[in-house]
């Protein structure tokens, strides 16, 4: 085994980010070592603890105890799959970076095609769940979520979601550099990439542990999305405002004639609440798109760490 004290030696360093999956670390471990080690080249993991509640932490430092491939990071409570992430990049020495969800949805046995892949001369592959184990009420979500990425970003992908991806060393430098507090890891890849690709890779059903993605967290996943890369959104709604203005003033002349015309009624005035509640929905949505902005800014003054480590193991 080549020591894993120096850098030159590695060649791929795996990020895994874990929040109460002892049920799945064992199964993982052995499984994403048995396919690395018969893909030949020298290779690390780190597991990074997003504040696990359950014997996480314990099951990790024994695989640390036992294989020097292993290095780990605590943090003193949750603060999200994507900071765990950029924790995991922070500490990695591979010159092609593996990110991998430890639930065991995406098979650790797909890592050499990513692999493969970047030999080709890309330096970010995604992998795209072509048969997703999930329910129709996650997969229409993500597929409206995919399509606006790929416009905000201008990376057309069909799967932004799986965290199954590889990253080159250039890629990972270009992320560490970004200090926003809260980011999304895939798309801001794309952002500094030069050559994207895209490959089919497995997903299975959860079979321990839970989903760590409620409806209230995907939703807030998802403004981060849209503000975080683009203010196509708040552009968006702007545009929809002049033109409801301009039907407005349209509709009115229109009543003002047919008042001249035909005289004072009452009929149309449920007609008019609707339209009303239409036009009174879409402000909300512009005000609620400026203040998700400004929260951001807010967030972004303050300056505070995104995480803190309160133990590492190497």
């Amino acid at each position: 085994m080549q020591d894993p004290e120096t850098q030159e030696e590695i060649f791929l360093s795996v990020v895994i980010p874990v929040f109460n999956e002892e049920d799945n670390l064992l199964e993982l471990h052995a499984r994403l070592s048995a396919t690395l080690d018969r893909y030949g080249r020298s290779w690390e993991v780190v597991y990074v603890d997003d504040g696990s509640r359950d014997r996480s932490w314990d099951i990790l430092a024994k695989l640390h105890q036992v294989d020097p491939r292993v290095r780990l990071v605590r943090f003193n409570r949750n603060y999200g799959q994507h900071m765990a992430i950029f924790a995991g990049f922070e500490r990695v020495r591979g010159q092609v970076v593996v990110t991998l969800d430890a639930d065991l949805q995406n098979p650790p046995e797909d890592v050499p095609k990513l692999l493969d892949k970047m030999g080709e001369g890309y330096d970010v592959v995604g992998g795209w769940r072509q048969r997703r184990r999930d329910s129709a009420l996650r997969r229409w979500p993500s597929w409206v979520v995919n399509k606006l990425t790929s416009r905000v970003v201008g990376v057309d992908l069909k799967d932004y979601g799986c965290m199954l991806r590889a990253y080159d060393r250039n890629v990972v430098e270009a992320m560490k550099s970004c200090n926003e507090t809260s980011s999304f890891i895939p798309a801001l890849a794309n952002t500094f990439a030069r050559n994207v690709a895209e490959i089919p890779v497995g997903h299975a059903e959860r079979t321990g542990g839970e989903s760590k993605y409620g409806l209230l967290k995907l939703i807030r996943l998802n403004f981060d999305l849209m503000t975080g890369f683009s203010v196509l959104p708040i552009q968006f709604v702007s545009l929809m405002g002049m033109l409801i203005a301009l039907v407005g003033l349209a509709f009115g002349l229109f009543l003002f004639i047919r008042r001249l015309v035909v005289g004072p009624e009452v009929e149309g005035v449920f007609t008019l609440f609707a339209i009303l509640f239409v036009f009174v929905g879409i402000q909300i949505l512009g005000v609620g798109l400026l203040g998700e902005y400004v929260g951001r800014i807010y967030r972004e003054v303050r300056n505070r760490p995104r995480y803190v480590i309160s133990e590492t193991r190497d």
